[in-house]
Formats: structure tokens, C-alpha cells, sequence
């Protein structure tokens, strides 16, 4: 394997600074959604652990070594799952953090942020706006600025998913990873590609949202002028190029789903798995519902990465999705 950003040995080390609350998460075959799929469908729960989302595990990682540092402080830019993790992560290690995100992001994200004892800096314009502004504060204040999947802790905390993917689940052979910014999938891609190389590392993006699939497909980095989703997790425009030089190392494949079928993916978690999740975390069960040949016969492990949703926005995603049943 040729080398990425990411180093295996650290990822191993990353385990003892994350609060072991973030991992082993459940992993678990789900047999109800098998019918509808045409495949054996595990399900890793990232969702299960304070901020309802796998962030956490990357800010333990920047959070702890913030710490032991002469500032401690940070600034971020989110659209909400980011923003809770390194608040939930500052807070927990008498941290200063500051999150900066827009005005448009999900409400029951931004009150998470505020709960949580961080300041919220709300800005006009998308997530790129916001990046922005966290980075004009960070360098006024001279405090540490956290870019998610631009910085090796958020990749490689991730990673760690990697590993308890590795050692949980031999009889895998594919795995389906949102790509946001990136750390995901180039974190839990390197553990697999260096650990499991025979296993398929399959990264979704929306339609709507295409920026760093466009990029990894072309080889080089392509930006967006706008984005248009309801996955506002992985709505990034303008790819981070240390970034797509890892996924083009890691990622099989890279592909974008409609955001009927992404509704559809919501609707058939609820339905089948008992599972409220966002927009981002439905991408897997949307790719496989819109190419079940491609999947079939295989066992294909989703990483349900999130669940912070506002209650009625969620409501009218699932209500307007028709059930996929068996």
C-alpha cells in the first residue's frame, strides 16, 4: 500500500485518548433490511455515544493533546455534528471552545453546541463561509483552529473505526462510508486498505453535493459553486487537497445518490432497524437501493455515522419517502 497522511501505529495509540464512551461501538448484522437490499447488511451505530455522531473521536484525539498545550483553546467550523464533539471534548478538559457555523444549520444542532458550554458564532452563507470566519478568529486570537479532515487527528480518531471494524467483523466485503470532508473515509479506508486490503472501500456523496467525488474520479481537486441537499453533514464545496490525495489511495469506488433514495434510506432505517439517523447516515442503504445488483449475494457493512436531525424537518423527510418493504 502506497502511503497515506495516516499512520496505523498512531491510530492504535489514537484508542487510549478517546474516552471510551466514543468506542466499540455496536456493530451488528440487520436481518430486516436484508429482504428489501438483496444483501447482508451490517450496521456500525455510530450514533450511539454522547453527541450522536463518530466526530467525537477525532476532537478526543485534538482535545487531549490541547490539554497538555500552553493555549487552551480552539475554534471550529461546523454544521453541527463537528461543533458538538469538540464542545462536548473542550468541555470535558477545561478547554475554551468556540464554534463557528451558519445560520442555516439544523437548529437541534446549534442548541446541542449551546448546551454544551461552547460559544456559537452564527454567519451568513454556507459551511465555506463559516470556515472562514473560524480561521480569521483563530488567527486574531492566536488559538488552535480545528479543520476537520484537513487535521490528522480527525482521520485518524476516526480510523479507529477501522480497527474495530478489523477485529469485530472478518466476513465483510464491502464497506459503504459517507464522504464529507473526509476524514472518515480516508481514516477508516487506510485501517482496511492496510489491515483487510481485500475489502471494498465505497464512498457516497449527494448528488446535490458532488465536490470531492468529482475530484477523486478526475485526480485532482474539483470545487462546487453550490451545493443543494438535505445531507448537510457532507455538503462541502471546496475539497482540501492533502485530503483527496489520501482517499485516492484508499477509496474503490466513489459515488453519488439521489436524495430521493437518500429519503428512502432514512425511511427504511426507521422502518426496519428502529433507527432515527440524518441525512448523511442513510447514504449506504440509498446506494444500495439504487444499484441492488451491484451489492447482491455480497455482506456489505454501512457506517450509520449520525443522528442529529431536527425532529419536524425529519418527520417531513420520512413521511414524503415511500417505504422500501420486503
Amino acid at each position: 500500500m502506497q502511503e497515506t497522511r495516516l499512520d496505523t501505529v498512531r491510530i492504535r495509540a489514537a484508542r487510549r485518548a478517546i474516552d471510551p464512551v466514543f468506542l466499540d461501538t455496536p456493530l451488528y448484522r440487520c436481518e430486516a433490511l436484508e429482504p428489501g437490499l438483496g444483501c447482508t447488511v451490517s450496521i456500525e451505530l455510530e450514533t450511539a455515544n454522547p453527541v450522536r455522531s463518530f466526530k467525537a473521536r477525532g476532537t478526543e484525539v485534538v482535545a487531549s493533546l490541547l490539554a497538555g498545550s500552553a493555549s487552551r483553546a480552539a475554534v471550529c467550523a461546523s454544521s453541527g455534528n463537528l461543533g458538538q464533539a469538540l464542545a462536548w471534548s473542550g468541555r470535558g478538559r477545561g478547554l475554551d471552545v468556540t464554534v463557528v457555523a451558519s445560520r442555516s444549520a439544523t437548529r437541534a444542532k446549534l442548541d446541542r453546541i449551546r448546551a454544551l458550554d461552547a460559544g456559537l458564532e452564527l454567519v451568513d452563507g454556507d459551511h465555506e463561509m463559516a470556515r472562514e470566519r473560524a480561521a480569521a478568529i483563530a488567527r486574531y486570537d492566536g488559538i488552535r483552529l480545528v479543520e476537520d479532515s484537513l487535521d490528522i487527528e480527525t482521520c485518524e480518531g476516526a480510523a479507529t473505526i477501522g480497527l474495530e471494524l478489523v477485529d469485530t467483523a472478518p466476513s465483510f466485503d464491502t464497506v459503504l462510508i459517507a464522504l464529507g470532508g473526509g476524514a472518515l473515509a480516508t481514516g477508516v479506508g487506510h485501517v482496511l486498505k492496510a489491515l483487510a486490503p481485500e475489502v471494498e472501500v465505497i464512498c457516497l456523496q449527494p448528488l446535490g453535493a458532488p465536490a470531492l467525488t468529482h475530484s477523486w474520479r478526475q485526480r485532482r481537486v474539483v470545487t462546487a459553486h453550490s451545493t443543494d441537499t438535505i445531507a448537510d453533514g457532507v455538503a462541502g464545496r471546496y475539497p482540501i487537497p492533502a485530503v483527496l490525495n489520501d482517499l485516492l489511495l484508499v477509496a474503490d469506488d466513489a459515488v453519488l445518490v439521489q436524495e430521493a433514495s437518500i429519503t428512502a434510506g432514512m425511511r427504511m432505517l426507521l422502518d426496519h432497524a428502529g433507527l432515527v439517523v440524518e441525512p448523511s447516515a442513510a447514504l449506504g442503504i440509498a446506494a444500495i437501493l439504487e444499484d441492488r445488483d451491484r451489492f447482491a449475494g455480497r455482506h456489505v457493512v454501512t457506517i450509520v455515522c449520525g443522528s442529529n436531525v431536527d425532529v419536524d424537518t425529519y418527520h417531513r423527510w420520512v413521511g414524503a419517502a415511500p417505504a422500501h418493504r420486503s
